[in-house]
């Protein structure tokens, strides 16, 4: 079981993931504890700053360095349509909560 979310975001494909130090910085930034964000993503009860900074944070857990993570949600979350941006931060949340299955992730590529 991993806590890693693999989607095509922006121009290839990238690897999202929230590990401890960077879920508390999501709380920090976001003022909320992870369980109360996870609720109000997951109800649809969210702020744009909720999803954009779950996917930057993401990105870095993923392997991006601050400065791309930041620029790659510039570009492709900050300006888009929320209905597109919303499933990645969801997507997320999700490996980080309920973790996400290696071979379920594999048979999806």
């Amino acid at each position: 079981m991993s806590t890693t979310h693999r989607e095509f975001f922006g121009d290839a494909e990238r690897d999202f993931r929230l590990t401890p130090k960077l879920i508390g910085e999501l709380e920090r930034l976001t003022d909320a504890g992870i369980g109360a964000l996870c609720k109000r993503l997951f109800a649809g009860d969210f702020s744009h700053k909720d999803i954009c900074e779950t996917v930057r944070l993401g990105l870095i857990g993923g392997g991006e360095d601050p400065q791309s993570a930041a620029n790659l949600v510039a570009v492709y979350a900050s300006d888009a349509p929320l209905a597109r941006v919303y499933p990645t931060a969801v997507s997320i949340l999700e490996a980080a909560w309920f973790g996400v299955d290696e071979e379920t992730e594999e048979a999806a590529e």
